[in-house]
């Protein structure tokens, strides 16, 4: 009888990941000899500029090439950061794109004074993209947004990460100025 049941609900779409679980947003190769860690609130502006002018160089001379692997954890600062952070997670195929597309476009869906304005302007935002999320649902996933906050509560207790963005390079907190040449030269000093 259970069987049937799940056959019902995987028929009708009512459940489509079975014991699907949430991953880690990870840039790079997963066996690579350095691991940086970017704690992030999808509403920092400079989380947006480390995206922006930062990340491309980063991954051109170190994620694309091995070296390196970067893994984006959660540090929200408001309502609106945390449900962009469960929407990102939400579609463990394309969460680096959606991560990458919220912070370049930070702009266009940071709009309004209420929570709802704030998600009509993210869901806007994602349908005019072609991301194709089950908006309501991503939103109220529980597992997801257990997992976007204890990024925050594991970044505060193991590395007292207190502002956005932060860098973790080989479990050591990064820091120095949060500029490229910085950054290179942290990592070359590794190889």
């Amino acid at each position: 009888m259970k069987k049937i049941i799940l056959i019902i609900f995987i028929y009708f779409g009512i459940i489509t990941n079975i014991n699907a679980e949430v991953k880690r947003i990870v840039s790079g190769q997963e066996n690579a000899k350095i691991t940086i860690i970017a704690y992030e609130s999808l509403t920092c502006s400079h989380c947006a500029d480390f995206h922006k002018n930062i990340y491309p160089k980063l991954k051109k001379d170190f994620l694309d090439t091995g070296i390196a692997k970067i893994e984006f954890r959660h540090f929200p600062l408001d309502v609106a950061a945390l449900n962009a952070a469960k929407i990102a997670q939400c579609k463990n195929n394309e969460s680096l794109k959606i991560l990458e597309s919220l912070y370049l476009n930070q702009q266009a869906w940071i709009k309004g004074n209420s929570v709802e304005d704030l998600n009509n302007h993210l869901k806007n935002y994602l349908e005019k993209g072609g991301f194709d999320i089950n908006f309501e649902k991503c939103i109220k996933n529980k597992e997801i947004e257990d997992f976007v906050l204890n990024d925050r509560i594991e970044g505060v207790k193991k590395f007292k990460v207190n502002a956005t963005p932060t860098i973790i390079i080989n479990n050591e907190k990064f820091e120095k100025s949060l500029n490229y040449k910085n950054l290179k030269k942290k990592i070359e000093k590794l190889l």
